[in-house]
This record gives structure tokens, C-alpha cells and sequence, in this order.
């Protein structure tokens, strides 16, 4: 049972972290309804750590849309400047949301690894993706590792991937020093993470390119696979 001052706290501290969001042109009014119902479910199901590692994932990859803005406008790739939509923030962070929610039901840890290691994805794509857009002329197909211009879906480069690792790093870490994951578990959720990120890539050179799934599904299934990842290597 929720104990009803838990459950205003989370109210003051989604509504806090929401109209900081939107102030900041993170997220559209849509974006701000859905991130809400995110902070609230996950501050309730995994406690404050877990929104904290909920606002580096959104001070993260707030930061990497602001790089090289108008060469991303140009190639036609740069996020809207009303924010993320409310289909962009539940397809990133709605398998991390139902992770942390399954937690909260059944106090399993590796449901919070699982949650930690698709915050983490979603968030290393985002940068990977945006720093690599920003400062690559050229990109990689990772199907055929052929050139491809910036930007092109399945294109991968050597800063963004690696912008990309640092970042899952960095999530994953602050899990693990606010005591959210054991500290074994740190490289588990930076592989999924890291996986999970490749994933994203292959998706978008297979079926988005022949449009068979949008770029949300595209990020969808690569959090859920590195939640998936991750629930396999933390039983090992």
C-alpha cells in the first residue's frame, strides 16, 4: 500500500519536474501530459533515485538537441522546438515506466535493472543520434557499413556511438551511486543499454526503411530489448 504522503509527493514532484520540462521546450503540452503520468509512475513504483536518473536522462539528451541545431535543421532531422510529443515520450520511456511499475508490485530488483538498463538505451540513442547528426558529414549504413549522409535511419558514427556509450554510462552509473542497482550490476545495464543502442540502428536500416515501423516503434522495441537484455544477464 502507497501511503498517501508518498503519493503527494510524487504529485508535487511530477507537476515540478513536468513545468520544468515544458518551460524548457523538452516537451510539447502532449509530451508534458504523458511525461506526468512517467515521473508519477516511476517516483511511486522506485522512490526519488529513480526520478533522478528520470531528470539526467531529460537534462541529457536536452542538451545533445541543442548541438549543431541549425545543421540538423538543414538536413531536415532537428527535434520540433515545441519539445517531444506525447507518442516520442512514451516511445522511449514506456517500458522503463512498466518496469519500475512491476517493481513497485512485486519489490523483484531485476524488474529495476530492466527499468534502469531502457532509461539508460533510450537515453544513449537520443545522444547518439544528435551528436552524431551534429558533427558527422558522413554516416555508416550498419547493415552494409556503406556511406550514407547524416542522419540516414541505420547510420551510425564513430562520435555518436561513442557519445552514445558515455551517456548509457552515465545513467546507469547514477543508478548504481544513489543505490537504485547493486554496483554488480553497473556493467549489465550499460551492455543491454549499449545493445539496445545498435538495435535502435538496425531496426532503422531493416524495417523502418522499408516502412514497415515508424521511428517510435523503432525506439520502443530497442528499450524493450535492452530490458530484455538486461533481465537476462542480471539472472546469470
Amino acid at each position: 500500500m502507497i501511503a498517501p504522503e508518498q503519493v503527494a509527493i510524487a504529485g508535487v514532484v511530477t507537476i515540478v519536474f513536468t513545468a520544468v520540462a515544458r518551460w524548457l521546450r523538452g516537451v510539447s503540452v502532449s509530451g508534458a501530459a504523458a511525461g506526468a503520468v512517467v515521473c508519477f509512475v516511476i517516483y511511486v513504483s522506485a522512490g526519488p533515485a529513480a526520478v533522478g536518473a528520470l531528470a539526467v536522462v531529460f537534462a541529457l539528451t536536452w542538451v545533445s538537441t541543442k548541438f549543431g541545431y541549425s545543421r540538423k535543421k538543414r538536413l531536415g532531422t532537428a527535434e520540433s522546438r515545441q519539445g517531444r510529443t506525447a507518442s516520442q515520450v512514451l516511445a522511449n520511456l514506456a517500458v522503463c515506466t512498466v518496469c519500475a511499475a512491476i517493481f513497485g508490485l512485486s519489490r523483484k530488483p531485476i524488474f529495476l535493472l530492466a527499468a534502469i538498463a531502457a532509461l539508460s538505451e533510450a537515453a544513449a540513442d537520443t545522444v547518439s543520434s544528435e551528436l552524431g547528426q551534429a558533427h558527422s558529414e558522413k554516416a555508416l549504413m550498419i547493415t552494409t557499413f556503406e556511406p550514407v549522409p547524416a542522419g540516414t535511419s541505420g547510420g551510425i558514427t564513430a562520435i555518436g556511438t561513442s557519445a552514445g556509450l558515455v551517456t548509457a554510462i552515465l545513467v546507469s552509473l547514477f543508478a548504481t551511486l544513489t543505490a537504485l542497482l547493486p554496483k554488480r550490476w553497473l556493467g549489465s545495464s550499460v551492455l543491454a543499454a549499449g545493445l539496445g543502442m545498435m538495435s535502435d540502428s538496425f531496426l532503422g536500416a531493416t524495417l523502418e526503411k522499408e516502412k514497415l515501423l515508424n521511428n517510435n516503434w523503432v525506439n520502443f522495441l530497442s528499450t524493450l530489448i535492452a530490458a530484455a537484455v538486461a533481465i537476462l544477464l542480471g539472472r546469470l
